[in-house]
């Protein structure tokens, strides 16, 4: 469980970076996000969590983290 929100902790922290130094920037990045089709924001999704999967997989079968 300490884990589980140790990762939390450190999404949320990456995930408001780019607010706190780059306000303006994304507040027009969301708005053409937010004007994007849906294909191309499911497509983005899909990469989104591919990058993800195949980060977690390299993470346990490495022994880069021993």
């Amino acid at each position: 469980m300490k884990t589980l929100l140790t990762l939390i902790s450190l999404v949320l922290i990456l995930e408001g970076i780019p607010y706190m130094v780059f306000p303006e920037f994304m507040r027009d990045w969301l708005r053409q996000l937010s004007e994007s089709e849906p294909d191309k924001l499911r497509s983005m999704g899909l990469t989104a969590l591919a990058a993800g999967l195949m980060l977690c997989w390299f993470a346990q079968r490495s022994g880069l983290f021993e």
